[in-house]
């Protein structure tokens, strides 16, 4: 397959729109997030340390799914793109990654504690529950290994000490599990404040997943 063509205006227009999206939404602060999409053999990523409101589509950077070396003359690719690299390897189906530090998220990580199934939509990320990775420093292989390792059969995961990352197999999808994460883990925490949430039971969760399939939730994982 050829590389796209280095301009792919609407695609970086599109990735600048969700970070915008992300931002406005309340799910991520700053630049502490980022955004990455499949772009033929290539995937399209935010540049390390731009801010989303003076971000220009050339600004995201272009970098070989393979691995090899990324095209010169770009800015440098987000702290976090071994793991969005890796995952897009992966998972083929998968076509945008979205990171972000959302509060409630942030706090489930903080206390590694996964969102077990307190309420159905927890079915939507592929599931019983939503895991969390182990820990690794940021940007490092560890982390991209521990990333993979806990979406092998979800679309999206907890990062111990970190933040969250979600998939999809469209940008506005990944966007929509973030924002549907955030919301379902401020449950969550606020539920654990006044008593013990009750748990759906494996063939409750089980039976949503297999609902989920034929409701235009279910993607490639």
């Amino acid at each position: 397959m050829k590389p796209p063509h280095r301009d792919c205006t609407d695609l970086r227009q599109a990735v600048i729109d969700a970070c915008l999206e992300m931002n406005a939404a309340g799910i991520n602060q700053g630049t502490s997030g980022n955004i990455s999409v499949r772009a033929g053999d290539h995937m399209l990523i935010t540049p390390s340390g731009v801010p989303y409101g003076k971000m220009a589509p050339e600004d995201l950077v272009l970098m070989p799914l393979d691995g090899s070396a990324a095209p010169e003359g770009q800015l440098k690719p987000s702290t976090e793109w071994p793991f969005h690299l890796a995952i897009l390897k992966a998972k083929p189906g998968v076509h945008a990654v979205v990171h972000a530090h959302p509060v409630y998220c942030s706090a489930l990580a903080m206390n590694r504690q996964a969102i077990p199934a307190c309420h159905y939509m927890v079915a939507a990320f592929g599931g019983s529950d939503v895991p969390v990775a182990d820990y690794g420093l940021f940007g490092s292989h560890q982390l991209s290994e521990n990333i993979n390792r806990a979406l092998q059969d979800r679309s999206a995961c907890l990062m111990a000490n970190h933040g969250a990352v979600t998939t999809g197999d469209s940008l506005s999808r990944a966007l929509w599990r973030m924002v549907e994460l955030e919301t379902l883990s401020k449950g969550y925490v606020t539920s654990l404040t006044i008593g013990k949430p009750h748990i759906l039971s494996e063939d409750e969760i089980s039976e949503v997943v297999a609902a989920f399939s034929d409701y235009g939730l279910k993607d490639s994982r």
